[in-house]
């Protein structure tokens, strides 16, 4: 267990799952849908100039599409979850992946700009529900001291997909055409469904479950805290890479056929740190949170001057991309200090992790604007993790003064 309690209100209720070996396939179908969802999230930025000249707009207004969709996300997760409160976790999963699935297979169709906007938007509707009930059945179907272990095995379905599944999309998009990578999203998608119906455990929902109830978490402090330290500690992580092809391209002399690797690379500090982050948060609890957040401080400042040279820029990416270990720690956090309104504080921290999605790259913008260079964004980025440490914080201090929170 780990060694900080604070706070812990124990874990949701435990599923019922016949037999030990059955954890393993309900990971996996949990993750599939992660894969999905990481898949459309990045691989939307990678191929956003060939939408952009087939659908007739410029590069800047194709940005919005990825705002579309992440303002899906800010909205989806608490108004889903909040609906969601009276039906059965596993019926919940397929319900969301198959909104995912329309939402994906009609970005594919759009016939214009204004059509693509709003389907982004409904891409991402339950893109924060389903990691937020996802992480909850993970969490339940293991044991206490293993807890934030199997939700980073859901959300290694993301990291995997920044590794492996944009660098295919992204060459599908070039050969075929941007539209087949929506369309292989929405087939990802009916897979996650046949596979949470096989494996994910049939518990009903909770004889006492509400609406209300789930809006309960809003009064906590503690989860506005939890929420705070992602919203704005991992902002860090993305005002550097919402600019790394451009500071790639300008600033370290890179080539567009090397670029989609260095992404790649990014993608494997993710994996690692998702991995390594899941491990230290259940052997360390809270403490953990501290240690990564410092760690990306200084990764971030080391960005600032590795920026010109490939190899040192390459190292410090993969230390910036550990900082994605932060995610499992918050998540498992949440469902401690949430009490019984589990299913909306859980799909909130991906409401979080979008709002640091548009945070980083826009006060990275505003330090491009105000002429202090691409590097620069690795200063922002600092501060950002800096802002995240100054939360953490409070948050470890309120839990000490008030433990009954």
């Amino acid at each position: 267990m780990p060694t900080d309690t604070t706070c812990n209100a124990g874990p949701p209720p435990a599923l019922t799952i016949r037999a030990p070996k059955a954890v393993p396939l309900v990971l996996l179908a949990l993750a599939m849908g992660g894969f999905a969802i990481g898949v459309t999230e990045f691989a939307a930025m990678s191929v956003l100039p060939d939408f952009a000249t087939d659908l007739g707009v410029d590069t800047p207004t194709a940005g919005h599409a990825i705002s579309a969709y992440a303002l899906g996300v800010v909205i989806g997760a608490p108004v889903l979850a909040v609906l969601g409160a009276r039906v059965a976790r596993w019926k919940l999963l397929i319900g969301f992946m198959a909104l995912f699935a329309i939402g994906n297979g009609l970005s594919a169709l759009s016939p214009n700009f204004q059509w693509m906007l709003a389907f982004r938007f409904l891409s991402g509707l339950p893109h924060g529900a389903y990691f937020g009930v996802a992480a909850l059945v993970a969490a339940s179907i293991v044991p206490l001291a293993w807890r934030t272990r199997a939700v980073s095995s859901i959300l290694l379905g993301l990291t995997v997909a920044t590794v492996i599944g944009v660098p295919v999309a992204t060459a599908i998009s070039h050969s075929f055409g941007w539209r087949w990578t929506f369309a292989i999203v929405s087939v990802l998608a009916l897979v996650t469904m046949a596979l949470v119906a096989l494996f994910a455990p049939r518990d009903p929902a909770l004889a006492d479950a509400s609406p209300m109830r789930e809006l309960g978490a809003l009064k906590r402090r503690q989860v506005w805290l939890t929420l705070g330290i992602g919203a704005i500690g991992f902002g860090g992580m993305f005002a550097v890479y919402a600019y790394l092809a451009s500071t790639l391209t300008e600033v370290t002399g890179v080539g567009p056929a090397l670029i989609p690797w260095v992404f790649a690379v990014f993608g494997c500090g993710m994996l690692a740190g998702n991995l390594i982050g899941g491990w230290a948060a259940d052997r360390f609890g809270m403490k953990a949170g501290a240690v990564m957040l410092v760690w990306s401080v200084f990764a971030l400042i080391g960005y600032f001057f590795a920026a010109p040279h490939l190899w040192a820029v390459l190292a410090v990416i993969v230390l910036i991309g550990t900082g994605m270990g932060l995610g499992p720690l918050l998540q498992t956090r949440l469902m401690d200090v949430a009490g019984d309104a589990q299913t909306l504080a859980a799909a909130l921290n991906h409401s979080a992790f979008n709002t640091a999605n548009a945070l980083g790259p826009f006060l990275s913008g505003l330090a491009l604007l105000a002429g202090f260079g691409l590097p620069s964004t690795g200063l922002v980025g600092a501060a950002l993790a800096f802002g995240g440490l100054l939360i953490w914080a409070w948050a470890m201090w309120d839990a000490r003064r008030n433990p009954a929170a």
